[in-house]
Order: structure tokens, then C-alpha cells, then sequence
């Protein structure tokens, strides 16, 4: 079952969708082609279009089948993988940018995004500008003072949480010319599907909840289009910035269980959230299950469920914040998230260190969750003993 069939479940696409058996042997799970090479007919005459690993390889092209068919339902879709999400973004931003264009970016968007197109991408003369994505006005504004390539657009964003209507951006985007760009690694295809709501490329960090068990690395691009599945492959193979053929296979049997494990993560999170609003030291929960998250209608209706990451905000600043994420067990203080354990993360200096400064800094009272898919119990009880610490 290699093709995208929207009749089937999602469940059922994450399991089958490219992934057929082995015609030789009938090995129902497709092997790992380690191969970097392969044997023409004759010259000139590819077996199956293989060629050479950097281009082409049977286990990389499984998992970029089996996400194609997750992100979207419409034949036309193709998905690219890389060795790392920031590989994936770069391949895209060189595929359909050059020097001189300009990229417009949410004021939350992850530091490594911004570091990428702010310290790399600049020297290659490509501008930027940062805005409110929830201000619709002040994104077409941006839009509309200079020429604009990309709109790039995260939904939940990281570590603030907010959620930006991406029908609403689709439409200034493209009003403007632009293409729109959602990372959806925090709602990953499971939660929300932004091409199905207008945007015209998901990025995904793979190394988060699509492979689940913090244990490896990789990026990913989806497209509907012909033409841009035309400049991101094109950069996939020239550049080379592809995922080892036992990344894609640990990726892929990650993803298989994508949907189960989302239900859990999304069930935790949101016990873990309603938990924590009622805590002394707590200033704040950013959480968009929450009826009190300014977008929570927002998120109902574009995604079918709210995540598994919970950003905390305390009263007692910066030393509460640093006192709670190194003093949980279960939560282990670490970058990175969407894996099966709970992690905890002070963003400030660790995942968005470099953009301290600037006007996407996060505040430093600031901790995020990724709330893994423990015993919920074990977790209240880890958090209340790391609270009653500060």
C-alpha cells in the first residue's frame, strides 16, 4: 500500500502506507537497504530508478511514502526526509528561495529556525522579518512591506504555545505571493494537517514525535505540489543532506505507532496542565487545552487535539523556574521532545539560547514540558516534589 488512500484510518496509513512486504521472501517488515550503490541493467538502465544512496534508497523512500500519505490525502503529495529537521528547512528555503528574497517568521518561532535563516541565510543576502503571527493585520503589513517568498508559520509554536489560524495566514500568504511553510512537529499529522488548511509545505523535526523514542535524528518536508516536490527533491540529492537508510527504518517504525501514542501524550498533558493551574508559585500555563488559553477555540478547531507539550511560567522567576527543571526524577532536565519519556527543558538557555537578546527571547521563568507517556500519577507526583523544593 504505497499510494495515499483517504479511506483508510490514520492508524491504518501509518502501519501500511509504503510499507509492503518483501516480494522474495514475503518478510512483512521491509528490510533495511544499506546499500549505497546499485547495479544497472545496462548503462543507462536503471533496476526500479536506484542509482546511488545520496538520490535514491528503498528504506528512505518507504518512510517518505508512509508520511506523504499521513500529511495528506491527494495523490500529488510527496515527502522528502534528512538527516535533521534544520536539514530539511534548509533544503526547502534553498529550494524555493535565492539571495535577495525575503522570509517573514512568527516572533516564537524555534531558535534554531531563526538562527538559520538569521546567521546562514543572511550572509546569503536573504532578509527577514519577525511579527505577531496571531495579529493578522500586522502580518499583512509585514507581507506587504517588502517582497515576500515564505511565510513561515509554527502551530503550536515552541515554547510559547500559542496557535495561529492557518487558514486565515494561507490566505494573506498567497495573497501576497508568498508561500506558507507550518512546522507541524509539535501537532505532528496526527493532531492537525495544514495542507488540508491551506499552507503549502509542512516541516517536520522527525527526531521529535515522529520517531518517538528519542533515539534518532531527522527532518522532513511535505508538499502537494509538483513543482516544489521538484526544487525540494532536486535539493535532497544535490546537497545531500539525507537521513542513513537505519535512521529512515527507526524512523519508520516510530512513526507506525504515531497514533497511539499521541492519545497518551495528549491525555497526560492535559491531567497535567488542569494539575498544575491550581499550584502556589505557578504564574501561568501555557496550554491550548486549557479554556483559558486565549486560543484554545482556535486549537479545537483546527486541530483534533492539543499536544503533549506544557509550558510553565513561575511567580518566583528565573531561580523557581532553574530549581523545578533540575530537581524532577521522571522528567529528566534534557534539549529535545516528543519522545516516550517525560522530558523537562529550561529554554531560556538551552533550546533557545540563541536568540536570547532579541525579540523572540523566551522568559526566563520560563520551563517546558514534554510530557512522555509515564504512569500520569508518577509524573503529578514527580512535579509536586520538585514545586514544594522551591
Amino acid at each position: 500500500m504505497t499510494e495515499n488512500t483517504p479511506t483508510t484510518g490514520f492508524n491504518t496509513r501509518a502501519i501500511h502506507a509504503g510499507q509492503d512486504f518483501e516480494p522474495i521472501t514475503g518478510a512483512v517488515v521491509p528490510p533495511v537497504h544499506l546499500s549505497t550503490t546499485y547495479a544497472p541493467e545496462k548503462i543507462g538502465q536503471l533496476r526500479q530508478g536506484y542509482d546511488y544512496g545520496r538520490g535514491t534508497n528503498p528504506t528512505r523512500d518507504s518512510l517518505q511514502a508512509q508520511l506523504a500519505a499521513l500529511e495528506s490525502s491527494k495523490e500529488s503529495a510527496r515527502a522528502f526526509t534528512f538527516a535533521s529537521g534544520l536539514a530539511a528547512e534548509t533544503a526547502l528555503i534553498m529550494g524555493v528561495a535565492e539571495p535577495g528574497d525575503h522570509i517573514v517568521m512568527g516572533n516564537d518561532v524555534y531558535g534554531g529556525t531563526y538562527r538559520l535563516i538569521n546567521k546562514i541565510l543572511g550572509r546569503w543576502q536573504m532578509t527577514h522579518s519577525v511579527v505577531d503571527m496571531g495579529d493578522l493585520a500586522a502580518v499583512e503589513k509585514a507581507l506587504a512591506a517588502k517582497k515576500t517568498k515564505i511565510l513561515w508559520l509554527e502551530t503550536p509554536s515552541n515554547p510559547m504555545m500559542k496557535i495561529s489560524d492557518n487558514s486565515a495566514l494561507a490566505e494573506l500568504a498567497h495573497a501576497a505571493g508568498a508561500l506558507l511553510v507550518v512546522d507541524n512537529t509539535f501537532a505532528t499529522p496526527y493532531l492537525q494537517l495544514p495542507l488540508s488548511l491551506g499552507a503549502d509545505v509542512v516541516v517536520h523535526s522527525t527526531t521529535k514525535y515522529i520517531g518517538g523514542h528519542s533515539d534518532v535524528v531527522g527532518g522532513a518536508v511535505v508538499v502537494e505540489d509538483p513543482q516544489l516536490a521538484e526544487a525540494v527533491q532536486f535539493q535532497q540529492f544535490a546537497a545531500g543532506a539525507v537521513n542513513g537508510p537505519l535512521d529512515a527504518y527507526l524512523t519508520t517504525r516510530g512513526l507506525k505507532t504515531l497514533g497511539v501514542r499521541m492519545d497518551r501524550h495528549v491525555s497526560n498533558a492535559a491531567q497535567i496542565a488542569d494539575w498544575l493551574t491550581s499550584q502556589p508559585g505557578v504564574e501561568r500555563v501555557l496550554y491550548p487545552g486549557l479554556a483559558d488559553h486565549p486560543n484554545h477555540e482556535l486549537a479545537a478547531r483546527q486541530m483534533s487535539g492539543f499536544g503533549g507539550m506544557v509550558s510553565v511560567q513561575f511567580t518566583g522567576g528565573a531561580a523557581a523556574a532553574r530549581s523545578v527543571a533540575e530537581h524532577t526524577r521522571l522528567f529528566q532536565l534534557a534539549e529535545s521532545l516528543g519522545g516516550i519519556e517525560s522530558l523537562m527543558n529550561y529554554p531560556a538557555e538551552m533550546t533557545h539560547a540563541s536568540v536570547a537578546g532579541t525579540e523572540l527571547a523566551v522568559p526566563d521563568n520560563l520551563v517546558r514540558l514534554s510530557v512522555g507517556i509515564e504512569d500520569v500519577a508518577d509524573l503529578i507526583d514527580d512535579l509536586d516534589r520538585a514545586l514544594k523544593q522551591v
